[in-house]
Formats: structure tokens, C-alpha cells, sequence
């Protein structure tokens, strides 16, 4: 110890300053440990961590807002077949019988058990897709006319009337990006057998080669008119293109040559398609035709009087031995090559068939959209829809696809919006329409935005002033009002703001009868 009884003060504090431990340089800090002259801080978080808890800090606050209100956070619905897909390939390599079925029970509890539709080979009730699961709009709204699916199924792709593409995931159905592909509205998108090119063709009659990353490397013209549709050849080495010309025209994937011209529609070709693994074309034109064409000798083997007004669709089975075409006959009939004879006549569409589309896996289910934005499920060999998506769009639905394992379906309407569509729960009813609330409160909803329903606000609760609440009042609640004819007689009944109708009070009782 250092004798400080003759020293003064300012020895006494140099002293002590050298007594303190003296800290190396070239130690580094810890920050688990505490500082000899404060209190120990908090380690460090991650960067992913710190991100995540910096964005919900500004969701609470409202930060990014210019009105500084909380922004409200929502789950993103998604659309995850992996876990099943999963599940049924273990269950497949412990199987012990060849022939073994899965069944589905009818309980909420048993859907981790629902496998993929592979899965249910001889139930194709499975693969219907009423339940709706996301609407994904543009910022510049247009129709859309064609949607399909990416090879990878990663990805949706969508043409609009703008002459864009636009991709959105197939999972989680969230914008991903958009470029300007044509100068006029999209017609008419094929995918390559291999996935790996994309030919698309335009109002103008352009012709365009895509790869899948979007990048153009061809365009050249194909008609002198709008091209209405585009097919490839099984082994893509040739494409199939039609249009209001009147012309169907086989072209050279590589050589980008015109090989064969096919002249024999008196009027617009709307729809030309190519057999999954022969050498036979189908096409469908504005004369109520639908003609069968050889390729390799430009030759028209059969035509078909089957419509009565323009065919709009056709769409090969993924078998090879039925087509179904749609025409604005409101038909849809299902042919057999074989025989060259009509199988099956299907009825239930009000207006015009728009599109078509058969299911991947389950190949008696057929799905058709008309232009009263109703899409129809199709079970052959039965005439009859087996389920209906009544005002599943506000306009016409013009294309239709499906992922290629069979659980999700998108559409694309004139209504300028792309929605999806799944399988719904086990043991959960799903009312037939667009949003699940059932058909007679969506055709007031769609009489209302028409003008045929009146806006009604009753006076409020405990006196005051009409409308949404008066002085002295309560809080108004507005209603829905509509006339309903029954029997020849007038009845007025009313809905409140969710569209629940609002049953009649007795003045005597004050209770609801």
C-alpha cells in the first residue's frame, strides 16, 4: 500500500487514477459482460430477426403511412400441397396391398389426412374446386385473356388487353413482376412440351419467342388479323397458330417458316389445338365448324356439324380419344375420334362458353366458363353440371387452367381480375358462389350494384334525427331493402349491413315471429 498520510490532494488523486485496471488494447469487448462503468447490454440479434421486429414496429406505429394510423396485418392465405404430396409417399411405400384405396371422412379433424388427388384415382369428387381462395388484380386494371401455369408450377402467367405479362406466385398468389411483352392485347400463350420456350401471339397477328426467364428473342408476323389461339406439336418441333384471317397455319419452331397453310373455315378460326401425342389437329371457327386437319398433308379429314353458332373452345382429353368444344350455342359437346361421333351433349350454361379446360389428373372432369362469369364442373358421362361457381367473376371468363397436380385452378375474367380456386375442407359445405355466402345474398349483391336495390338508413335507436344516427340517438346501423314478389304480392324485406335478412318484429309481443 502507497503511504498517503504527507501527501496532498492532487498525489493522492494521480494515485488512485493508476491503481484503476488498466484496459488492453487489444481486447476486444463482450457485450455479455458488464462494464466497469455501466450495466451490461443485450446481445445481439440477428439481422433477419432485427428486420422482422423493425417492420412490425412500423406496422404498430404507422410508420409509412402520411395519415399515421396502424397498418393492420394479415396473414397471406396459401396453397401448400407439399405436406400431402409428403404423406401420401410414405403411405405408398408402406402399403402392403397393390390395390389398396384411400378414403376421406367427412370431419374438419381428418384434414392433415387429405392426400393429393393422385391419391384418389377412382374418386374424381375430389377434384372439384369451389372453394375460393385469393382475387389478384393489377395495378392497371384491363382484362385478362389468358392464364397459365409455368412448367415448374411455381408461377402463374397472365396476358392482359395492355399487352402485358404478369406473374404471380402459385403459392402464396402475391405479385411477383410484370413486363410490357406486346404492343396490343394478348390472344393467345402455349408453353413448349419441354418448358423451356414460350410462343405467344397478339391482336396485330405478331408472333413472339419467349424463354421462361421472359426474355424475347423472335417476333415476327403470323396473321394479317388478330391470332386467336396457338398449340404446340408433341415433340415441339412445330406450332399450330389461328386467327380471323381464316387461315390455321403450321409453322417450324426453329426455322420460324410457315410449312403448311390450312384453308377450309369460311369464317374467324377461334381455336385450334393439337393431340397430345399424334399427328391430328381440331379446330373450331366462327362458322359453327369444327374440323379435324392432318398436318403433314394440310388435308381436312372430318368436319363436324354439331353447333349451332360460333365454337369459341376446344380442348383435347388428356387421353387422346375425346375433345369437347364450347360455342355460344351454350352447349359444349364431347366428341369421340374413334367414331367421329358427338358422346355427350352438356347443358347448363345461360349464356355463351368462353373457355375450357379438362382436369390433369382425373380426365372425366371437364370445367368450362361462360360469359355470365359462371364457372361449371363436369363429371362425364353424366349432361348435368356436379357443382356450379355461380358469379364466380363479374364478366366473362375467358381462360381456365389447371396446376398440373390438380388442386388449384385459376381463371382469368373481363372483369380484370385473376382468382384461384381450391379444394374445400372435408366435411365443410361450401355455398355456390363467388364468396361463399350463398346464391340468393350474391344475387342481391349483384342486383345492387345493377341499381335494382334500393339504400335504406332507418332512424337510430333511442330517438333522434333519421339516418345514420341522430342527435340524441344511438349509432344507426344501414340496411338493405328490396322488393320481393311472392305469389303476386309485394313483400319488403330488408337486410342489415352483413346481407342477413331481418326478420319481421309483432307489434303485439315486440318479438320476432
Amino acid at each position: 500500500m502507497t503511504d498517503t498520510t504527507n501527501s496532498t490532494p492532487e498525489e493522492i488523486k494521480i494515485q488512485t487514477k493508476d491503481l484503476r485496471p488498466k484496459k488492453s488494447r487489444t481486447q476486444a469487448w463482450d457485450g455479455w459482460r458488464p462494464g466497469p462503468y455501466g450495466p451490461p447490454s443485450a446481445p445481439s440479434m440477428e439481422r433477419r430477426i432485427a428486420e422482422e421486429s423493425a417492420l412490425e414496429m412500423a406496422a404498430i406505429s404507422g410508420h409509412g403511412r402520411q395519415d399515421g394510423r396502424a397498418r393492420k396485418i394479415r396473414p397471406r392465405r396459401t396453397v401448400d400441397i407439399g405436406g400431402s404430396m409428403a404423406r401420401w409417399n410414405l403411405m405408398r411405400s408402406l402399403k402392403t396391398c397393390a390395390d389398396e384405396h384411400y378414403f376421406i371422412r367427412p370431419c374438419i379433424d381428418h384434414l392433415v389426412e387429405f392426400l393429393p388427388p393422385q391419391a384418389y384415382p377412382r374418386n374424381p369428387s375430389t377434384s372439384i374446386l369451389t372453394k375460393y381462395v385469393h382475387t389478384s388484380t393489377n395495378k392497371v386494371r384491363c382484362p385478362i385473356n389468358i392464364v397459365r401455369f409455368t412448367p415448374d408450377a411455381r408461377r402463374v402467367l397472365t396476358g392482359a388487353t395492355s399487352g402485358e405479362f404478369t406473374l404471380w406466385n402459385a403459392l402464396t398468389f402475391n405479385f411477383e413482376t410484370i413486363l410490357q411483352a406486346h404492343d396490343t392485347a394478348v390472344r393467345a400463350v402455349d408453353w413448349a412440351k419441354s418448358g423451356s420456350w414460350l410462343v405467344s401471339g397478339d391482336n396485330a397477328g405478331m408472333i413472339k419467342y419467349f424463354q421462361p426467364n421472359m426474355n424475347n428473342l423472335q417476333v415476327f408476323e403470323g396473321h394479317k388479323d388478330s391470332v386467336r389461339d396457338i398449340s404446340f406439336s408433341p415433340n415441339d418441333s412445330r406450332f399450330v397458330s389461328c386467327g380471323d384471317d381464316g387461315l390455321i397455319k403450321l409453322w417450324g419452331f426453329e426455322e420460324r417458316r410457315e410449312e403448311r397453310n390450312l384453308v377450309g373455315h369460311g369464317w374467324d378460326v377461334r381455336c385450334v389445338k393439337w393431340h397430345p401425342t399424334k399427328g391430328l389437329l381440331c379446330s373450331g371457327g366462327k362458322d359453327s365448324l369444327v374440323k379435324f386437319w392432318d398436318p403433314r398433308s394440310a388435308k381436312c379429314l372430318a368436319t363436324l356439324h354439331g353447333h349451332k353458332s360460333s365454337v369459341q373452345a376446344c380442348a383435347w382429353n388428356p387421353n387422346g380419344h375425346i375433345v369437347a368444344t364450347g360455342s355460344r350455342d351454350q352447349l359444349i359437346k364431347v366428341f369421340d375420334i374413334r367414331m367421329m361421333k358427338e358422346l355427350v351433349a352438356l347443358r347448363g350454361h345461360k349464356k355463351e362458353v368462353c373457355s375450357l379446360t379438362w382436369h390433369p389428373i382425373h380426365h372425366d372432369i371437364l370445367t368450362s366458363g361462360g360469359s355470365d362469369g359462371t364457372i361449371l364442373y363436369w363429371c362425364l358421362p353424366e349432361s348435368e353440371p356436379v357443382d356450379e361457381l355461380e358469379f364466380a367473376h363479374d364478366g366473362c371468363v375467358w381462360a381456365l387452367d389447371y396446376h398440373p397436380l390438380g388442386h388449384t385452378l385459376v381463371s382469368g375474367s373481363n372483369d380484370h381480375t385473376t382468382r384461384f380456386w381450391s379444394r374445400g375442407r372435408p366435411g365443410i359445405k361450401i355455398a355456390n358462389d363467388k364468396f361463399h355466402i350463398g346464391k340468393e345474398q350474391a344475387a342481391m349483391g349483384r342486383d345492387l350494384a345493377a341499381g335494382k336495390m334500393k339504400w335504406k338508413t332507418p332512424q337510430s335507436k333511442g330517438g333522434g334525427g333519421g339516418g345514420g344516427g341522430g342527435g340524441g340517438g344511438g349509432r344507426g346501423m344501414s340496411r338493405w331493402s328490396t322488393n320481393i314478389n311472392i305469389g303476386g304480392a309485394d313483400v319488403t324485406g330488408e337486410l342489415d349491413e352483413f346481407g342477413r335478412e331481418i326478420p319481421p318484429q309483432n307489434k303485439d309481443t315486440g318479438k320476432n315471429w
